[in-house]
C-alpha cells in the first residue's frame, strides 16, 4: 500500500502542466502559454506566482495549473511559475 504523501504527490502532478511563454502583452498585463501538449492558454499577471510578471520573457519555460475564468468560463493558467 502506498503512503498518503505518495498518493497526494501523484494526484498533484496530474494537475500541474508545463509550457513555454508564447506571447507577452506586458503593457496590458497578460500573455499566452504554449502547453507542451500543443494547446495555447491565456494567463493574467495576477496569476503569476510571487508577483514576477515583469521578469517573464517569451520562450521561457513555466509550470501552471489549469483553471477557469469565472467571467467567461474559458480555460486559463493559474499559479504560473517560471522553471528557469
Amino acid at each position: 500500500m502506498a503512503k498518503r504523501g505518495t498518493i497526494a504527490l501523484a494526484i498533484w502532478e496530474d494537475y500541474v502542466a508545463t509550457g513555454t511563454i508564447k506571447k507577452l502583452v506586458s503593457d496590458r498585463g497578460f500573455g499566452f502559454i504554449a502547453e507542451d501538449g500543443g494547446n495555447e492558454i491565456f494567463f493574467h499577471r495576477s496569476q503569476v506566482a510571487d508577483d514576477r510578471f515583469d521578469s517573464l520573457q517569451e520562450g521561457q519555460k513555466v509550470t501552471f495549473e489549469r483553471g477557469k475564468d469565472p467571467r467567461s468560463a474559458r480555460d486559463r493558467a493559474e499559479k504560473v511559475t517560471p522553471t528557469q
